[in-house]
Formats: C-alpha cells, structure tokens, sequence
C-alpha cells in the first residue's frame, strides 16, 4: 500500500506501436511499477495527439521511459508535459525524438546506447572473422562442386593470422570492436579524427588516415555517426585504393558509403561487402545487393535484436533507479556530444 506521502516520480512509457512488449518482461514491468508511479501496461504511440488517458499520463509525467518510435518531443509536445524532468531512452541514439526544445527545457536524458552498442560489435567480430576466413566464398563455391576440392590452393588468400583489419570511427562500438579483436592475431588500424594518436595507441590500433586505412585493409569496418561531415565518406576514391579481395562491413549508416560507387567493385568481384545498413534502408527489389554471392546482406540486425532487448531494459531501469534515488545518470546524453555522434 502507498499511502499519501508516495514520492515515487509519476512515469509514462512512449515507443511504437508492439515495441513496448518485446522490450519489458514481466519482471521489467514490476521492477518500473515499484521504483514509479506508472501504469507499466499504458503505452503512449502518439504523444502529438494523445488519447484522453494518455494527455491525462503525460500531463503528470515526471519521467519518460522511451524506445524505438517514440513521437518527437517538440516543443508542442512538452507544453502538455509541464512536470516532465527527465527521459530514460531504452535503445541507442536519441536523435529521433530529443529535440533541441528537451535542451532548453533543461531536461536531464539518458540512453541505453552503451548496451546497444555491444550486440553491434559481437555482429562485427563474428564478420570479421568469417570474412577473413573466406566462409561465404568456400560455402557457395562447395555447393556449386559438391565434391573434393583443393581447398588450400583455391583459399591461399584466406585467413585471420596477423590480418589487417580497419576500423573507421572509435565511436562507442568501434571501441568495442577493438576490444573485442585483441585475443586474435589481427593488426588493427583507426582512423578517428577526434582521437588523439596517444589514445588510438592505448586502445590497441594503430592511428592512420582513412585513405591509409582502406589501402592498407583486408577488412575496413564503418563505425562513424551518420553527420553532414561523415556522408559518402566512404567513395570512389577510397573504394579504389582498397586491395583485391577485401571487405567492406557496415553496421554504421547507409549513407557513410556511396552505394553507387561501391556497386562496380561488387558486381565485378573485386570486392566484398557485409552491409546490414543500405541507402535507403531497404534497397529496391531489383537491387544486385540481394543476389551477388560476394555480399552478406542482413536487414538491420546488428544492434539490439530478440532477448537483446532485455538488455537495453535492463540499462534504463539501473537508470531510472539512479534518478529516483536522486544520483545523477551514469549514461547521461550532453546536447554537446550529440553533433559528433549517432
């Protein structure tokens, strides 16, 4: 029983439509009804024009516990929100709905990205790996046979022993990655603008230009936040100075390679690419990218998927216990980072 003296912060939860039951157990929900006053089974799909339960939720509404789909927060938005303090992001960038209007309001925000980040890495260890190894190429050349083979010869190129492998952004998942790459004998470059060599060297790479990196690279991996300054950063000019046989990963942004330009390199052969990003999203059903045998493209799969979703719970309810016990965010977003990151 709560009685009147109840100082649980009023919380309304606001994602898209299905989101909300895939992201909360049972366990999840009780965990959110005992740290807030919430009604853990209400989601808001439409914060712009709410439904009279939901304008009633959003008008208390201390917190917002967001995901995927969430309505921007405009500033229309945040006038029938008056008491609203903080937003607790259950996934990784706050692009979509943070608006420059949360800032002013001087709202504190926090995400799940750290915990977002970690399936996008082990995605890209595993590609890695297996793209060093030649498996797409030996699996379709062994169904195409379908007898004994002289493997070695035809696979002399393959192979993870002191491969080169480039890693382009040292954003929160390409940190990881470098991480992850350490127990193999791999040499891993960076390009990062914004990282100092010292730093590139403490992470275990080796700090080099982009165009370095791609000429050097059995494997370039795109790790760079989706900005003005970060389109197409991957073009014709990179493309070409990228050796025969190697591979271009990106769990990044479809944007960060110019599709276009790296199209020729593919159909020729001369490439190959693990894209579970595109531009646009999804590529038009005539697309090459769907039959080339030398591309691994996956829909969009690398970051939170299934049970990893748990995860993402998991982060924004330590958070929102944080708030309640009046501790600042562990995880909090600066409206100051958000220029240079995802």
């Amino acid at each position: 029983m709560h009685h009147a003296t109840d100082n649980r912060p009023p919380l309304l939860l606001a994602m898209g439509p299905g989101i909300a039951d895939r992201l909360l157990t049972d366990a999840h929900r009780a965990r959110l009804a005992a740290l807030t006053r919430a009604d853990p089974h209400l989601v808001a799909h439409d914060l712009a024009a709410p439904t009279p339960r939901v304008a009633t939720a959003l008008a208390e509404a201390e917190v917002l516990f967001t995901c995927w789909g969430a309505t921007p927060l405009t500033a229309g938005v945040l006038r029938k929100a008056p008491r609203l303090r903080a937003i607790v992001h259950a996934a990784g960038s706050v692009k979509h709905h943070v608006t420059d209007a949360c800032w002013e309001r001087g709202l504190a925000v926090t995400s799940a990205a750290a915990a977002n980040a970690l399936p996008v890495a082990e995605y890209t260890l595993a590609v890695i790996l297996l793209a060093g190894k030649r498996v797409l190429r030996a699996a379709q050349r062994y169904a195409e046979l379908r007898n004994g083979h002289d493997w070695q010869r035809e696979l002399a190129d393959s192979g993870n022993y002191r491969r080169t492998v480039g890693i382009v952004g040292a954003s929160r998942i390409g940190r990881r990655v470098i991480e992850l790459l350490r127990p193999f004998d791999v040499q891993v470059l960076l390009y990062d603008p914004y990282v100092a060599p010292a730093e590139a060297t403490a992470l275990g790479a080796v700090p080099v230009a982009l165009d370095e990196l791609c000429a050097r690279a059995g494997v370039v991996s795109v790790h760079a936040p989706q900005l003005p300054s970060t389109h197409h950063m991957i073009g014709a000019a990179q493309l070409a100075l990228m050796p025969d046989g190697a591979t271009l990963v990106n769990t990044a942004r479809g944007s960060l390679i110019d599709e276009r330009a790296l199209l020729p390199h593919l159909t020729r052969g001369r490439l190959n690419a693990v894209l579970d990003v595109t531009d646009p999203e999804v590529p038009p059903p005539g697309s090459p990218l769907y039959t080339l045998p030398n591309v691994l493209l996956t829909p969009h799969i690398a970051g939170s998927l299934g049970n990893e979703l748990h995860r993402m719970a998991d982060r924004a309810l330590d958070e929102l216990e944080r708030y309640v016990k009046g501790l600042p965010f562990e995880e909090a977003v600066r409206p100051s980072e958000l220029s240079r990151s995802a």
